[in-house]
């Protein structure tokens, strides 16, 4: 029988996967508008705002993120719209502010468990291009700087990789260090389930995780 399991909030999940060398898009919580549209000035306009809580995973599909906000009062109304939005089943939710980041590619990372081996890295090529073209690699858990550049090395995509649309080639560094930091997530506690990285959006070369979800078993701190 399967134990159950509980999803932590982004900014929860960004904060776990922070500290194992994941590099995440960061952001600021509040729990009001009106703090929103305060901390909103400190970041570079545009910026995102999102709904966030532990019970709600997947933000886009109900319409709980705002992007490209100009201005403090575009913040301020986008943040009271999704505190609105927000049901009786998502529990306690706040505010998420985060730059807007832009990039011409997507990937997507995480951390899957396997019935028979335990747990897994994954990398694969993200946005548009996933379903049609369903190029991913997997490694098991632990996995080594030969482990992480041979998964990059692995994506049949690799012009996608290399300097494309005017941007430069994608940072291979820094994408290998996303994959050993999930793997040292996994090792760093057992109750970790799965993490989801959707999208890595290249900017500069230098892929970010824009959106994080991590899922652990029920009773894990």
């Amino acid at each position: 029988m399967e134990s159950a399991t509980r999803t932590l909030s982004e900014a929860a999940s960004k904060q776990l996967l922070t500290t194992h060398g994941v590099t995440t898009v960061p952001g600021i919580v509040v729990p009001t508008a009106s703090e929103a549209a305060l901390r909103a000035d400190d970041l570079d306009y545009p910026v995102v705002v999102k709904l966030c809580g532990a019970a709600i995973a997947h933000k886009t599909e109900r319409g709980l993120v705002r992007l490209g906000l100009a201005d403090a009062d575009a913040v301020r109304d986008a943040a009271t719209e999704l505190l609105a939005r927000a049901r009786p089943e998502d529990g306690p939710v706040e505010l998420l502010v985060m730059p807007m980041v832009k990039g011409s590619r997507e990937l997507i990372a995480g951390l899957h468990t396997d019935r028979q081996f335990g747990p897994c890295v994954m990398l694969g090529i993200g946005g548009v291009f996933a379903e049609a073209i369903h190029d991913v690699q997997f490694r098991l858990v632990p996995i080594t700087p030969v482990d992480a550049a041979e998964m990059i090395e692995g994506l049949r995509t690799q012009a996608l990789l290399g300097a494309f649309r005017g941007e430069p080639p994608v940072d291979r560094e820094a994408l290998a260090e996303i994959l050993l930091g999930l793997s040292r997530t996994a090792e760093s506690d057992p109750d970790i389930v799965s993490v989801d990285l959707n999208p890595l959006v290249v900017v500069d070369g230098i892929p970010l995780a824009v959106d994080a979800l991590v899922e652990v078993r029920v009773g894990a701190p």
